[in-house]
This record gives C-alpha cells, sequence and structure tokens, in this order.
C-alpha cells in the first residue's frame, strides 16, 4: 500500500479510506480496465459473425492490455487467479452482461442458436476468458493471426444454430 500511495502522490492514510488491502486497490483496477474495455468495443449488432468479431476484439485488448498483461505475468498469480477463477466479480458480471446482450440480440436475427442467454454467455465467458488467459503457453503454436481466427471459430462454432 505504501507503494501504491507513493506513486499516486497520495499519503498511506488516503488510500486506506478507499481501500483496505492491496487486493481491493487490484479488484477496483481490474473493474474499471475491463469495464473501459468492455465498453469500448460493441459487444453486438444483428448477427453472429459481428458479435463474434467484437468479442475476440475484446480478448485481444484485453490479453494485450498493459495492466492486465502485467498481471497475468506476475509472479503473484493468487491475486489475479482469485479475480478470474475463484469468484464472478463486477467485471465478469459486466461482461456477461453485455455478451447476454450480444446474444439475444443475434438469436433475434436468427444467426445464434436457442438457448437460454445467461448460459450462452458464460460459455463464451468461459472460452474467451481461458484463451486469453493461456495466450502465452501456446504462442509457439499459434501466430497472432491464428490465435484470432481460432478464437473466433471455437465461438462461432458453439453459437451457431
Amino acid at each position: 500500500m505504501a507503494e501504491i500511495a507513493r506513486r499516486a502522490g497520495v499519503s498511506r492514510p488516503t488510500v486506506y479510506r478507499r481501500w483496505p488491502d492491496v487486493r481491493a486497490v487490484i479488484g477496483a483496477l481490474l473493474t474499471r480496465e475491463i469495464g473501459a474495455t468492455r465498453d469500448a468495443v460493441r459487444l453486438g449488432g444483428a448477427d453472429r459473425a459481428a458479435f463474434v468479431d467484437g468479442v475476440v476484439e475484446v480478448a485481444v485488448r484485453l490479453r494485450d492490455h498493459p495492466v492486465l498483461g502485467a498481471l497475468l505475468r506476475s509472479a503473484d498469480s493468487d491475486t489475479l487467479f482469485e479475480y478470474v477463477v475463484d469468484r464472478l466479480g463486477a467485471s465478469q458480471r459486466g461482461l456477461l452482461e453485455a455478451l447476454r446482450a450480444g446474444i439475444v440480440q443475434g438469436q433475434r436475427h436468427g444467426s445464434i442458436r436457442a438457448g437460454e442467454p445467461v448460459e450462452l454467455a458464460a460459455m463464451a465467458l468461459l472460452i474467451a476468458q481461458s484463451t486469453v488467459q493461456s495466450h502465452r503457453m501456446v504462442a509457439e503454436l499459434l501466430s497472432e493471426a491464428a490465435w484470432r481466427r481460432e478464437l473466433a471459430r471455437a465461438l462461432d462454432g458453439y453459437l451457431a444454430p
């Protein structure tokens, strides 16, 4: 917390008034950055192709985000693990709602298969999230173009009627 306060140019008590510990700071940061990334990309459109393109774009932006990328590469993987695997936080709920809304649009259009939109959104989130998290592991096997193409193919195949 002392380092956070120093870098922010404020006192430690100022930081502690807003957040109880480093995990809370990271949680707030993740929520803000993931929400801003989600809001910068349209996760909708009338058809499945536009929806899938939007999901892939969000995945790429989150994967390449300087802060989130640093957390993915961090030696302190427990911090990120809690916010990605252990609980459904505000950032994931926001992503789920955006995915659900896009799926509803695609279902109305007839290009996304029938099914409970929340369930389809949850699986789409898991597909994209695990692809982002495991990117470094397969970077030697998948070029950037292949990574994007195969993520799109996985999502498209899952959502196709």
